[in-house]
């Protein structure tokens, strides 16, 4: 049985006619009538007696009707529910996200600002956890995706930037090429301790004299403010001081690699609506992390 004819079926009935209920449920005549009697021949028996006064209810009509109706209505009142729960969303959401990226804190405040009762349960972690055996709605994924399985939706795409202060620049000169940072105190990021450190700059691959190797990048900030090391830093981390001229932009012209930024979760059929609020939240939100990330 075609679910959506008895649907207009019962509209008809309730409207008193087929003109009536066309106009209710902002479709053509002809349409509608089509679809009666469509329904009419799937049942095998005439539902309505039609006249230039309306439609009256045959008895199988008003059979129809009195179980169909019921059922409608208890489907209308579903459909309210999800609608007022989709207002008033309430429940738990568990996040991954990587270090020191501040401005997704600044998103998911926004996002309980806007959601109050949505709880939050947030692992910050470098290493790549198994979403489904951690129990992760979403995780935030910086670099290649690996996880084969999952969904990824791709946000932006940036470099990191070699940055100085400007004390060390004055005290020890500005570099004019990736070799000349050999004979500079570096600090690298480095996911083990016992990784080489190595950039590639446009290109020209380095292995700078690490004094600080570590994969805390907030570190790698403080120690760059203080005029320690040359280092790298993502750009929501580097492009205020930047501006502010508290660290100088060094080797331009030789780019860091580029990384992506992905939101990355289990490619469930029926995904939660808590989950696919966020997700839809994050995309809206991506103006103010690229303005956050631009030098």
């Amino acid at each position: 049985m075609d679910l959506n004819a008895v649907r207009m079926f019962v509209a008809v009935v309730q409207a008193g006619s087929l003109s009536a209920a066309a106009t209710r449920l902002g479709m053509p005549l002809p349409t509608l009538s089509r679809r009666i009697r469509d329904l009419e021949r799937q049942l095998k028996v005439q539902l309505l007696e039609r006249s230039v006064r309306g439609a009256r209810l045959t008895d199988a009509g008003a059979r129809l009707y009195e179980h169909a109706g019921r059922g409608i209505e208890t489907l209308l009142e579903a459909e309210q529910v999800i609608v007022n729960d989709q207002a008033h969303l309430k429940g738990r959401l568990r996040l991954s996200l990587p270090p020191t990226f501040e401005p997704w804190w600044e998103l998911l405040a926004a996002f309980q600002r806007r959601y109050p009762d949505i709880e939050i349960y947030l692992y910050t972690t470098e290493r790549r956890v198994d979403l489904v055996e951690d129990g992760i709605d979403v995780a935030l994924r910086v670099g290649a995706i690996v996880h084969e399985a999952m969904v990824a939706r791709h946000l932006l795409s940036s470099r990191n930037i070699l940055v100085a202060s400007p004390q060390l620049v004055k005290r020890l000169g500005v570099p004019k090429h990736p070799d000349a940072l050999h004979d500079l105190p570096c600090a690298t990021w480095a996911s083990r301790i016992d990784e080489q450190a190595r950039w590639d700059l446009g290109g020209h691959v380095v292995e700078p004299r690490a004094l600080l190797a570590t994969n805390d990048y907030e570190h790698l900030y403080r120690r760059a403010l203080r005029g320690d090391v040359v280092t790298e830093l993502p750009p929501f981390l580097a492009a205020a001081p930047i501006r502010e001229k508290r660290l100088v932009r060094l080797l331009p012209q030789y780019p860091l690699p580029e990384w992506s930024l992905n939101l990355l979760y289990p490619p469930h059929r029926h995904q939660s609506t808590i989950v696919r609020t966020y997700l839809d939240f994050c995309q809206s939100f991506l103006p103010k992390i690229v303005a956050a990330c631009t030098v």
